[in-house]
């Protein structure tokens, strides 16, 4: 049996989350999402994929927006982001093979990450880990500056997260 938190009461072992968005929110509006004829996607399903293109919608990649709760606790958002096809093109080529590390994409979150919202807000990508897909790094965006960068309590970021599982 967990703990509780003594700052928000909920279990210490909800606070080390990950939530892994199945689709771009563009594409949940769609008739077919991602069976609409012509989609490609990296791998057999949508869940699975780190990267698709939906014809009429755009191209689309997965990345990792952590957003650090207080006392060291972190929840971390698999996204997907909008990009350039072009950049999609790219990323594809070199997405299994070592010049991987270096990858960095701009972007827009193609995903609504509550408490905040945040679609369609621009965002920079960087690769921490050749193993992982690449990490939301910064942003124009104040307030998804604010997000990457800062400390949030947990009662406002997990109630949140537990409205959307």
């Amino acid at each position: 049996m967990s703990a509780d938190c003594p700052s928000c009461g909920r279990p210490l072992d909800a606070h080390k989350r990950h939530v892994r968005f199945t689709l771009p929110d563009p594409v949940l509006g769609t008739a077919q999402q991602e069976r609409t004829p012509g989609t490609w996607m990296s791998h057999a399903s949508a869940r699975a994929s780190v990267m698709m293109q939906i014809p009429a919608v755009g191209a689309f990649v997965r990345a990792l927006l952590p957003v650090r709760l207080t006392d060291g606790y972190t929840v971390t958002f698999g996204v997907w982001l909008a990009i350039d096809p072009a950049q999609l093109q790219e990323a594809f080529s070199i997405w299994w093979e070592p010049e991987y590390q270096n990858l960095r994409m701009a972007g827009w979150l193609a995903n609504a990450v509550q408490p905040w919202g945040l679609l369609a807000t621009p965002v920079q990508t960087v690769v921490r880990d050749p193993d992982e897909t690449p990490y939301c790094d910064s942003s124009s965006n104040p307030q998804l500056n604010r997000v990457l960068h800062e400390e949030w309590p947990h009662d406002l970021v997990l109630a949140a997260v537990d409205r959307s599982d």
